[in-house]
């Protein structure tokens, strides 16, 4: 991956950063982070009032490593460098919270027929899920 923008889908979001690689790594500097919401600061990461502990050699004048960012936030990451995208998954207090709910996030998919099917038509109604995948 050469210099330039990278689409990280953030908090459901598309943010579209300036990003470089380094020996293979992506690279995002303060403004990429500001552009996702954060700031470096004296006492760490820190987001709408917000500031979570980053290694001491992280410095607001250096480039941060996103899967460094991913491990510091406690997040999932996929990135798929030639298509010049990064998903940041959600944190695992929110996946918790989640699963203590019982409540399964909503979704859509077609049916055969390519009539498109939520489940949150469903809500209040016992449903049955059949996955199947051919991997």
């Amino acid at each position: 991956m050469t210099a330039g923008t990278l689409t990280i889908l953030d908090d459901g979001r598309p943010v579209d950063v300036a990003a470089s690689p380094a020996a293979g790594r992506i690279r995002l500097d303060a403004d990429a982070l500001a552009a996702l919401g954060w700031e470096l600061t004296e006492d760490g990461l820190c987001r709408e009032g917000l500031c979570v502990p980053t290694p001491a050699t992280w410095s607001a004048a250096d480039a941060v490593g996103l899967a460094e960012l991913a491990s510091v936030l406690g997040r999932s990451l996929a990135v798929d460098a030639d298509e010049r995208v990064a998903w940041l998954g959600a944190g695992a207090d929110e996946r918790a919270r989640a699963l203590r709910s019982l409540t399964a996030p909503d979704f859509a998919l077609a049916d055969l027929d390519g009539r498109v099917h939520r489940l949150s038509d469903h809500r209040g109604r016992k449903v049955l899920l059949v996955v199947w995948a051919s991997w």
